[in-house]
């Protein structure tokens, strides 16, 4: 049922009833954005908001500072004995929160069931080398190759408890993308700040403080709900109205709106995100298509032609209201990029030569295709895969956009179910390596390719990432990841579209530690 714009949304009338009859609210946090965490099983899916409310439960053995730099976290220190060890010292006297200790144990199971086929992180887990028990707070990562960025994956694998998933029968990662569940779909038991308490898939989530956390809780929340809410305006009118207190992603149309309203405040910076679009670049014959025996985005010139088709600044004024940065470079950071010109620089918006194209190529009167578009986990995703369908319509492609839940979205696209899709990647890793390896790369074992859902072979592009992924000299990784860089673009196996920005809406009691990771800690907000 459609609801009237400044009506209190559903979800929202039981949050009521609880703050009312336990008077909470000075330290319950009321978080609501457009989609839902997918799984509790933290490698299950890699997917933001999904890894953003694990983190309040499950921890790394080395953490990120406000500015993103690592700290200690279940790890108190760490050496390199040589080039290809790694040797970290467990926190001692740390428990689970089922009261289990923490040892050197959960740390090797945690990094072997990262590494399992179902897992979304593997190719994170698998450059860690293999992981060695010393003793209960001691263990060592073994490589077989150096790697330049062994923090940054290292920071992608929660560690979880081998006891208490073995007691589940929950070794190795649910499969969701075919639909399976396991325990680890609705409960969780990590070392961090908060605990799992309720679980509603697309109702709310519910999380506690642990009251026995090993390390300190400088905010003051000691118990968050989370709703999910699709409709931006009912989103907005939650907030307005003060029945929550935290919006994740308020819609670009509305900021002003918000930075206007009487106790309500916005806080906002660039995320390290970028959208793209992808294309089936390896059957013969697309999948969502009336073409028979054809598939078009096998032709360089037709993915140009798409490319030269995307008139990018409307997108970012009248779309996007100035929240994007258009980009060249798929890549979620600049930094990754180097800021250099040549890898950030677009293909110009030129239609007429779109066209040219498509004629070259054989299409001069165009081909219809669905186009897969998540609708609640990316800033104005599915307006955004409408207006390209109409931008593309002018060079005559007839493009049926298919909009999805993410829930749906993802497995769809993971079993390469697709003919063309929008995505997005980040996180808070700005090194290009985590960009390159899961999607440049052909489609391999243990997670290399595995967001290549174009499932295209290029192995002049695959040789290239392969090399800067073990490259021990500065210069000649930056070197090799610049030739990446050049070599995906020239080919456009991707059509970039911009790095997206995070506008935060809150009331004006809510202090937050507002990140490019696009990742609220729980652990640093104060309610007044």
């Amino acid at each position: 049922m459609k609801l009237p714009r400044l009506r209190l949304h559903p979800l929202l009338c039981g949050l009521a009833v609880v703050l009312a009859a336990g008077n909470l609210s000075a330290q319950t946090l009321r978080w609501a954005s457009a989609g839902d965490p997918q799984t509790m099983d933290p490698y299950s899916q890699n997917e933001n908001l999904t890894n953003n409310i694990n983190h309040q439960i499950y921890e790394f053995l080395v953490e990120r500072d406000r500015q993103l730099g690592f700290v200690p976290g279940l790890a108190v220190e760490w050496s390199q004995p040589n080039p290809l060890v790694w040797r970290f010292k467990l926190r001692p006297n740390v428990k689970f929160h089922d009261g289990r200790p923490f040892t050197a144990d959960d740390v090797v199971f945690s990094v072997l069931r990262a590494r399992e086929k179902t897992s979304q992180i593997a190719a994170y887990a698998s450059a860690l080398g293999e992981p060695k028990k010393i003793d209960d707070l001691t263990v060592e990562f073994q490589l077989t190759q150096f790697n330049p960025i062994f923090f940054d994956h290292l920071n992608t694998v929660f560690i979880m408890s081998r006891g208490w998933s073995e007691e589940h029968k929950a070794q190795r990662p649910l499969d969701f993308t075919n639909k399976e569940e396991s325990y680890t779909s609705f409960n969780a038991n990590g070392t961090g700040p908060y605990m799992l308490a309720l679980r509603e898939p697309d109702v709310k989530t519910v999380l506690k403080r642990n009251p026995n956390y090993w390390g300190r809780i400088e905010g003051n929340v000691q118990e968050m709900i989370y709703t999910p809410i699709k409709s931006d305006a009912t989103r907005v009118a939650a907030l307005l109205s003060g029945e929550v207190d935290f919006v994740l992603d308020p819609p670009p149309r509305d900021l002003e709106r918000l930075r206007q309203a009487r106790g309500v405040r916005v806080v906002e910076g660039p995320e390290n995100r970028v959208i793209f679009i992808g294309m089936d670049q390896a059957r013969d014959q697309l999948l969502y298509s009336s073409l028979k025996g054809k598939n078009p985005f096998k032709d360089l010139r037709v993915r140009r032609a798409l490319y030269h088709a995307i008139d990018i600044d409307t997108i970012r004024t009248k779309l996007m209201n100035g929240q994007s940065a258009p980009t060249g470079a798929l890549v979620p950071s600049p930094k990754a990029s180097f800021g250099d010109p040549d890898i950030e620089r677009r293909l110009p918006y030129d239609p007429a030569l779109a066209k040219k194209l498509m004629q070259e190529a054989g299409y001069a009167d165009g081909f219809d295709v669905a186009m897969d578009c998540p609708n609640n986990r990316y800033v104005n995703d599915e307006r955004i895969c409408q207006t390209l369908a109409s931008m593309w319509a002018r060079i005559g492609v007839k493009v049926r956009v298919n909009a999805l839940p993410k829930t749906t979205f993802f497995p769809k696209v993971e079993k390469l179910d697709t003919s063309l899709y929008l995505f997005g990647w980040g996180g808070s890793i700005t090194d290009a390596e985590t960009t390159f390896t899961p999607i440049y790369r052909n489609r391999a074992d243990k997670g290399v390719g595995e967001y290549n859902r174009g499932n295209y072979t290029d192995d002049t592009l695959d040789a290239l990432v392969a090399a800067s992924s073990k490259e021990s000299d500065p210069d000649k990784r930056r070197a090799l990841i610049k030739q990446v860089f050049l070599r995906h673009n020239d080919q456009v196996r991707h059509i970039p579209l911009h790095r997206q920005y995070i506008p935060w809406a809150m009331r004006s009691g809510v202090q937050v530690v507002h990140k490019p990771d696009n990742w609220l800690e729980l652990r640093w907000v104060t309610l007044k």
